[in-house]
């Protein structure tokens, strides 16, 4: 199955330590390359995170954007360490009599450090929640690449049935050209060597340029050729493995067969054969430049 290079995922989830929301977008590259944007308090996971896009995905240009947003301390239920404060009275009570008038506001006391006990984050905990939900994320990027790539794949089957038609008409077209063919050349011979003396003549000459002529525009190993790319583009465009660097070559070698078969047209039918030819790969070049 192909999948597109080009796509776009997201995922969020809230924490015990605040809420994690990740966006991923893609679009094609010759190879993988990873762009994170970690907030400061998940920068450790970077490693992790390259190794984990690098299981799912192995081609494209992949922005990944992290955001974190930790839990509001105003809506945080206060815990009072009540051991701090029987201290914290003890000692009042003692110095009440050497300083009778000594006074304290609340506010002040809240802020004595190891009143108020505070949740200390779990860094391994959201460490492996970001990791977690960044698998989710990557889950749906690629099953939208594939969803996308099922609409690539169509495209290019089309076309490739495209070019089957045209190599099937040269196929068709052929023995009449060469007929046409030989029949000009037989004539344009004729005239060349009207009022020559034979005797001047090698033997076998006009037959031998004959044969010369009709091999130079055979464009049989062309089509044969033509033929073998597109039994091998079906089966690329099967296979379950990334295949977008596969269908890239492909397309050279349909091209360079295109225009091997536009030098040796003689004949208006296979002239436009050929530019109709290079007109699909064209189209089907551009959509593989998209696929992973």
């Amino acid at each position: 199955m192909i999948r597109s290079m080009t796509a776009f995922a997201s995922a969020e989830t809230d924490t015990p330590w605040g809420a994690l929301s990740f966006e991923l977008r893609s679009v094609n590259h010759r190879y993988l390359e990873l762009n994170p944007r970690l907030p400061d308090e998940l920068r450790a996971i970077e490693t992790a995170l390259r190794e984990h896009v690098a299981a799912r995905l192995t081609r494209g240009k992949v922005d990944v954007n992290l955001r974190f947003r930790a839990s509001d301390a105003a809506t945080a239920e206060i815990q009072v360490n009540d051991q701090v404060l029987d201290k914290l009275e003890a000692a009042a009570a003692a110095f009440a009599e050497r300083f009778p008038k000594l006074t304290t506001d609340f506010a002040s006391l809240l802020a004595w450090p190891g009143v108020l006990k505070r949740e200390e984050v779990d860094q391994e905990g959201l460490r492996q929640a970001a990791l977690d939900l960044l698998d989710v994320a990557l889950a749906d990027m690629v099953a939208t690449r594939q969803r996308e790539g099922e609409r690539l794949g169509v495209f290019l089957r089309d076309r490739l049935d495209g070019i089957a038609r045209t190599v099937d008409n040269v196929r068709t077209w052929l023995p009449d050209i060469r007929s046409a063919l030989r029949t000009r050349l037989e004539t344009k011979l004729a005239e060349i060597t009207q009022g020559l003396d034979s005797a001047r003549l090698e033997s076998g000459r006009l037959e031998q340029e004959l044969v010369l002529q009709l091999s130079r525009i055979d464009v049989d190993e062309e089509l044969d050729r033509l033929s073998a790319h597109i039994a091998e583009t079906r089966r690329v465009l099967a296979l379950p493995d990334a295949v977008g660097r596969r269908l890239d070559f492909l397309m050279q070698e349909f091209n360079r067969e295109a225009n091997t078969l536009g030098s040796k047209s003689v004949d208006q039918r296979t002239t436009q054969a050929a530019v109709g030819l290079k007109v699909l790969i064209e189209q089907m070049r551009e959509q593989v430049q998209n696929i992973e």
